[in-house]
């Protein structure tokens, strides 16, 4: 016999969602139907925590005073918060480690003090590293997180030219002022002209428009690479070098920095201008001319002295304001260039 013999069809159904809602979990919250088969939305994953550095006074030798701040961006409060802090090798930094004894509640902030031994200025143009890291539990639910500060310090060159201290192009009727190769020879102007390397003549390279040197034959024409820093505005795909190698091991790493403050470094390098393979390290040829001009006048006819173009990717969206050069003095460089 049925439980509920008299009551309608209607009121049982009624009933039976009565039950349901006094089941359900207090503060449950009600959702409308979705559709057969529907899967749930997927949570939010909350923003990383971030972590800044501040601005280090590099006006050494002194002790200058760090702070890092820590963000909690994540939806529970943040325990047991750590942070350390390390700065360039070999440079003291106390205390190694700084514990922050109260919880961060999300959307507020701690800040953790640290002194660092700056040491005596270098000459010429450098980048400094400075690194936090912080551990945790709660926040973001990630455990960790880090957060770097590239501080610069030196001159910077309006342009590559500016950096010219080598004589590697002279006329075959006076080949005395040249010395690409640290032994006296240079480039031939009239071959270099021929293969369409006149001074002052454009330049395509892996997409980018260059130039070769105006320089006059017998006057520094080319950049030995020394780590100097180069304004260069602009953005693209990639960063491309025209130039050549003065050795075997003509290789380096070049650094572009970011309006923004970040940077990008990429590894480039050029075969030796003969005697090497023309793919040596990753380089494209650009042009090859017929022999080089000797301290006594031109000679080696038959064997090929050539240029070459290398390249670092770029981050497309942002702006370029200054390119690092590698630290190798056998990098030899013409002109650089950004390719859209």
């Amino acid at each position: 016999m049925p439980l509920f013999p008299s009551a309608p069809r209607r009121a049982l159904a009624a009933l039976a969602l009565a039950v349901v809602a006094l089941t359900a979990p207090v503060g449950a919250a009600t959702a409308a139907p979705s559709a057969a088969g529907a899967a749930p939305a997927p949570a939010r994953a909350a923003e990383p925590t971030r972590v800044a550095v501040s601005a280090v006074d590099l006006d050494g030798p002194a002790v200058s005073e760090v702070k890092v701040t820590v963000t909690n961006t994540g939806p529970d409060r943040m325990r047991g918060l750590k942070v350390s802090f390390r700065g360039p090798a070999g440079w003291a930094v106390q205390p190694s480690v700084a514990a922050v004894p109260e919880a961060v509640r999300p959307g507020a902030s701690a800040t953790a003090a640290f002194r660092i031994q700056v040491p005596e200025r270098r000459p010429g143009f450098t980048l400094r590293t400075f690194t936090a890291t912080a551990t945790y539990q709660g926040g973001d639910g990630r455990g960790s997180a880090t957060g770097s500060r590239v501080e610069r310090s030196g001159p910077v060159l309006a342009r590559l030219s500016d950096a010219y201290d080598n004589v590697g192009a002279t006329d075959e009727g006076n080949t005395a002022p040249g010395d690409f190769d640290g032994e006296g020879n240079s480039f031939s102007t009239q071959k270099l002209a021929a293969a369409g390397l006149a001074p002052g003549a454009p330049v395509t390279a892996l997409g980018a428009s260059l130039s070769w040197p105006a320089a006059a034959p017998g006057t520094k024409n080319n950049a030995s690479a020394k780590g100097q820093a180069v304004q260069l505005s602009g953005q693209g795909k990639r960063l491309v070098f025209l130039g050549s190698g003065a050795g075997l091991g003509a290789t380096g790493t070049a650094t572009v920095i970011y309006t923004d403050g970040t940077s990008t470094s990429g590894a480039i390098g050029f075969p030796n201008w003969s005697f090497q393979e023309a793919t040596a390290h990753g380089a494209t040829l650009v042009a090859s001319t017929d022999g080089r001009n000797r301290p006594d006048g031109y000679g080696n006819a038959g064997t090929a002295y050539r240029v070459f173009a290398h390249s670092v990717e770029l981050d497309p969206a942002k702006r370029v304001e200054l390119v690092v050069l590698p630290a190798n003095g056998s990098v030899r460089l013409f002109d650089l260039a950004i390719a859209p």
